[in-house]
């Protein structure tokens, strides 16, 4: 079993590599790596895709390394392989981004990347810290976790899901803020589960036994 994060310098990765390692090691989820090699992504069982920074810089840098875009939008759409994206990476997977111009995301979850406005105006953006967790729907990522769990956040963008089955948990913040989303054999996650502790390393261990 092997899971690719992929690498297409949207950040640093080490972080997220360790808990990724650490996890799958005490599921027995396999080999974890790094990687932005496009055969290497083509054939792993699962992708992780995270992202630090702005929508269309992350959307361009992605579509920019042709190859392992390629070969991932093969392997989530053709192979249905499980797939989690990760902050910007989440953000990704939606129909449009509107952060500083109108970007076209992956379109895999319908929905828009807004700035989050909270009605709170002493609330300040980015949202940055912990935040609980409220879940909307049961899934395989959120086994053992519960509304009150928290996460770790830092994002000033927000996602507008279309479907409301797709979103699997939000956050309040002056507002409900989409946390989790999901279809099929792709979620996403806003947070950063590489810092949110043990309901953050909880969830990677679930994605990294989750047989969809």
């Amino acid at each position: 079993m092997l899971t690719a994060i992929i690498d297409y310098e949207s950040g640093n990765l080490h972080s997220a590599q360790k808990a990724f390692e650490r996890m799958a090691r005490e599921v027995d989820g396999g080999e974890v790596v790094v990687t932005s090699d496009a055969d290497v992504v083509a054939r792993a069982d699962r992708l992780v895709l995270p992202g630090d920074g702005a929508f269309p810089a992350c959307a361009a840098e992605l579509r920019g390394h042709k190859g392992i875009y390629d070969a991932m939008v093969e392997a989530v759409e053709q192979k249905g392989r499980p797939f989690l994206g990760i902050c910007v990476g989440m953000q990704l997977m939606a129909t449009t981004g509107h952060e500083y111009e109108e970007t076209s995301g992956l379109g895999w979850i319908a929905g828009d990347v807004r700035k989050i406005e909270p009605a709170d105006k002493a609330l300040k953006v980015p949202h940055m810290g912990w935040n609980d967790l409220v879940i909307d729907h049961p899934h395989a990522l959120l086994d053992g976790i519960e509304s009150g769990d928290h996460t770790y956040f830092v994002h000033s963008y927000q996602f507008h899901v279309a479907t409301p089955a797709e979103r699997l948990a939000h956050v309040d913040y002056g507002g409900d803020v989409t946390a989790i989303i999901g279809r099929d054999t792709m979620v996403g996650m806003q947070f950063h589960p590489e810092k949110s502790q043990d309901i953050g390393l909880r969830m990677i261990g679930n994605f990294l036994k989750w047989a969809p």
